[in-house]
């Protein structure tokens, strides 16, 4: 379970990050693969930027727990 743990954090950790920055505006990423009408986020997203600083923040603290928990 502590391997799983630290794996969902990084990649928590690591998409957080990346919504935190889509969000702030510092990088820019068109869609990929698209099902409706997909637009590519244009500017500072405030929604984008809270998600991504949350799921950061939750994967920090399943690092956390994998790491330094004690049985």
């Amino acid at each position: 379970m502590k391997w799983l743990g630290l794996i969902l954090g990084i990649a928590a950790l690591l998409l957080g990050g990346l919504w935190f920055l889509q969000g702030v505006g510092a990088i820019v990423i068109e869609p990929i693969a698209c099902v409706g009408a997909c637009e590519a986020l244009e500017g500072p997203s405030l929604p984008w930027a809270l998600g991504g600083a949350a799921l950061g923040i939750i994967g920090i603290g399943l690092i956390w727990l994998a790491l330094f928990r004690r049985r």
